[in-house]
């Protein structure tokens, strides 16, 4: 996985008169180069709605040795089950397409795991309250992963807004999942506290 802060509109630019940082993050805007996510992942990114997304196509680009463009969970790892798989689909797809399938309806047979590539735009009040829902230890891990990434690039240059930002429990002090809670906050916010 690869994110990169590409632009952001800084605090300073659009400060004057108003004093406080939290009514100028709906103004704030942030854009990152984000490589190297499933298709699973991108689409938890895709539900919060308030971003722009530029998302590469599967439609023009031929996937070639589809092996070494998945994303493993850990959890998987070398399990040959998840391989052949992997190689099944690869097959399929070739085979379809040398068919003369057109590549927008072999995809169908692409999993989830595909990497793909984006762009994602999204203000600062939003991009608040995602570092709210997907740096938390109940998040999937490849989001919570993204979501640390991202934070780590705007705290670099925005610490006095974004070093006080993490998942909700640190933020608010308190977790909010009630009975769901993973039962790890103190650990969490002590992690947050650092420099991820």
């Amino acid at each position: 996985m690869k994110v990169k802060l590409l632009s952001y509109i800084p605090k300073k630019a659009i400060q004057g008169s108003i004093l406080q940082w939290e009514t100028l993050l709906p103004h704030l805007s942030y854009t990152f180069a984000i490589e190297k996510i499933s298709r699973a992942c991108s689409h938890q990114l895709v539900r919060h709605r308030v971003a722009s997304f530029s998302q590469q196509s599967q439609r023009y680009i031929t996937v070639k040795r589809l092996k070494e463009k998945v994303v493993i969970p850990f959890s998987i790892g070398e399990d040959k089950n998840f391989q052949e798989f992997i190689n099944a689909a690869t097959d399929t797809y070739e085979k379809l397409v040398k068919q003369g399938v057109p590549k927008e309806d072999a995809r169908f047979v692409l999993p989830n795991a595909t990497e793909t590539s984006l762009l994602l735009t999204m203000d600062g009040k939003s991009l608040v309250h995602f570092f709210g829902l997907r740096c938390c230890n109940r998040a999937q891990w490849e989001i919570r992963s993204l979501a640390d990434n991202m934070l780590k690039k705007v705290r670099g240059v925005e610490p006095e807004i974004f070093n006080k930002i993490g998942p909700y429990c640190f933020q608010l002090g308190y977790c909010p999942e009630g009975r769901f809670t993973c039962g790890y906050m103190q650990e969490t916010i002590d992690k947050y506290s650092e420099n991820l």
